[in-house]
């Protein structure tokens, strides 16, 4: 019975120190497994005398309940610890801050706000939008728009020509809007007044020109189109557009091929504090070409210029959300930087119109 007692104390003081279930469960077989301390004594009960038996088996059957009751406890203290280790490890803070929406997160692009922003002008002056291919013949971004053999547009050094074709005939990257104008005219009768929104290219890379970059062209064809009226055109979306009361404009002479007569346009501003503020101030800055559709371009789209005229003008998209939103360098525009869209970007709700405002 001495030894009943050792073993008995030795496998509980093994329970105790038991740190998890791992280590519980290799007492366990220690004790009372198929080879265990107390398995072995069991064992022995057949070559014991009936009375020997009787008194021994009793013991032996005591120690292996009490064991067996003890691994019970040992087992579910551990369980609960284990558990209650885990739930500290992944326990997740319902009071910190939830990460924002995409809906708050995300920004528009300016090219694309400026793009809304104008679409909403002049659909206000009754303009339709009109779109064409990046990829354009050269009949359609120089002929018919009055290039004529060897200017220098149709050079290497400003166009992105493709390999020649088997006719010998190149595509082109277009080099303006303008061929969206053409594709009007030859699609549709006058009156026709359309904006022409989209990407142009061109062989330039610095500070404020890039190979790719957006330009904005309005179309007006009609029997009675005149400077009057191209002049309102550009007063009223400039002032829109920079959300202004008032506009100066000074019309200068200049030499379009598809324009006759044309004009390079300046706008009135201010560049006191280092900003440019429009509609004040003394001094003048570079905003827009236009002119009169030249006579050679109605024709080459069939149109009469006996009994059709119009007026047409292009500006920088890219250049004129610089110059309304204080952007500094163009580059960043293409950088794909999120800490630059995030500062200079718009909320995606706020969608731009002339009753609620164009800058949200």
């Amino acid at each position: 019975m001495t030894d009943l007692a050792h073993l008995e104390a030795e496998t509980l003081n093994a329970i105790a120190a038991a740190a998890d279930e791992p280590a519980l469960e290799n007492v366990r077989v220690a004790a009372l497994g198929k080879k265990g301390s107390i398995s072995a004594l069991l064992s022995t009960l057949g070559k014991m005398s009936p009375d020997e038996r009787k008194t021994a088996g009793a013991a032996i059957n005591a120690l292996k309940d009490k064991v067996a009751a003890s691994l019970g406890e040992r087992r579910s203290v551990l369980k609960e610890a284990a558990l209650e280790a885990r739930l500290k490890a992944e326990t997740l803070d319902v009071t910190l801050p939830t990460r924002d929406a995409a809906i708050d997160t995300g920004r528009i692009h300016p090219i694309s706000q400026v793009m809304d922003e104008l679409t909403a002008i002049f659909a206000d002056l009754g303009f339709s939008i009109a779109e064409g291919p990046d990829i354009e013949s050269d009949d359609y971004n120089f002929t018919k728009l009055n290039f004529p053999e060897g200017h220098p547009a149709r050079e290497m050094h400003d166009t992105f020509f493709f390999n020649p074709a088997a006719d010998g005939s190149r595509k082109l990257l277009r080099t303006h809007t303008s061929p969206v104008q053409v594709r009007t005219m030859l699609a549709n009768k006058p009156p026709i007044r359309v904006i022409c929104p989209g990407r142009t290219y061109r062989c330039d890379s610095d500070q404020t020109h890039t190979p790719m970059f957006h330009q904005v062209e309005g179309l007006v064809i009609d029997k009675k189109a005149n400077m009057g009226h191209l002049k309102w055109v550009l007063e009223e979306s400039c002032k829109a557009f920079f959300e202004v009361p008032n506009v100066k404009m000074r019309f200068r002479p200049s030499f379009f091929p598809f324009t006759e007569p044309s004009m390079e346009v300046d706008i009135q501003c201010s560049r006191k504090g280092g900003d440019i503020r429009f509609g004040e101030g003394d001094d003048w800055l570079e905003i827009l070409g236009c002119g009169m559709v030249h006579a050679n371009v109605l024709r080459n789209c069939g149109l009469d210029p006996d009994e059709y005229q119009g007026f047409a003008w292009g500006m920088g998209i890219d250049r004129i959300a610089m110059l309304k939103y204080g952007m500094p360098d163009l580059r960043p525009f293409f950088e794909a930087d999120v800490r630059w869209l995030s500062h200079y970007g718009f909320r995606p709700l706020d969608f731009p119109t002339l009753a609620g405002g164009l800058s949200g």
